[in-house]
């Protein structure tokens, strides 16, 4: 995976423009004629000899699939005004968006559910995440709890994930993926913190099986006092976001992989 430089706030537009076509692995001939334009007013835009206008900075941001928060930062380096808005989820704007986490979360229960934003902090959970979450340093559950760090710190869960190997190059990966496509130096960051942790082999227990569905998707493994409880997840975005908070939003549903792991968070859900 190529990283390039993030640009910044005062770089042009060409600047931006060429970091996110140089992420897409395309070459100007290959995005001028995705844009319907022609390769050397394309060249004149990204080296500032022409400058685009905003329909122009709309369409090569929706052919290289650039996320809202940095079509934004496009339309700025353009001279145009930011078009996408960014509310916290607690605006009254967003209440109907709020509601609907709310009901997915309560509504997955008994089986553990929680939201998350663009940097993996934990939005809202359902109340049987606390009880999994339980035994890791009192540090990592300050907010903004990050999910990925709690998951994967000596002092969160990684001690007590069966499959913690597994899990964690499944997690990296993963984040890899959304740094390809958004090119978060934030998430890079993260994930260069993540793969730093130490992972004691020695200690690591052999996976379970994963239920039916091993072999087909990656479990998660948790050792708990009712026994290892395996889960596979599910991610639940916004489908036509025009806000840039709902876009980043994402919320993580755990089933379970087996029947005892159903049978134990039946019991879980008492005490939640």
């Amino acid at each position: 995976m190529t990283l390039h430089a993030t640009p910044t706030a005062a770089d042009p537009f060409g600047t931006h423009l060429r970091h996110w076509r140089q992420q897409r692995r395309l070459s100007q001939l290959d995005l001028a004629q995705e844009a319907d334009i022609s390769t050397r007013h394309l060249s004149y835009v990204e080296t500032g000899r022409a400058a685009p206008s905003r329909e122009m900075v709309l369409r090569l941001a929706e052919r290289l699939e650039v996320p809202l928060r940095e079509r934004n930062a496009l339309l700025v380096a353009a001279g145009y005004a930011p078009m996408y808005r960014q509310r916290s989820l607690d605006d009254p704007a967003l209440a109907a968006a709020r509601h609907a986490v709310d009901l997915v979360l309560k509504g997955h229960e008994p089986f553990p559910a929680l939201a998350v934003d663009r940097h993996w902090h934990l939005v809202a959970a359902n109340a049987v995440v606390p009880l999994l979450m339980a035994g890791a340093a009192p540090e990592l559950l300050q907010p903004p709890v990050n999910v990925l760090r709690l998951s994967l710190h000596p002092k969160g869960l990684a001690p007590r994930i069966a499959n913690l190997a597994q899990w964690r190059e499944h997690l990296l990966e993963r984040l890899a993926q959304q740094i390809a496509a958004t090119g978060d130096p934030v998430l890079s960051a993260l994930r260069s913190e993540l793969a730093a942790y130490p992972v004691d082999s020695a200690g690591q227990q052999a996976p379970a099986a994963g239920g039916e569905l091993a072999g087909v998707v990656v479990p998660f493994q948790l050792m708990t006092p009712h026994g290892v409880l395996s889960f596979i997840s599910t991610t639940t975005i916004f489908g036509t976001p025009v806000d840039v908070t709902l876009q980043e939003l994402a919320v993580e549903s755990f089933f379970p992989a087996d029947a005892a792991t159903a049978q134990a968070l039946a019991g879980l859900r008492a005490q939640a």
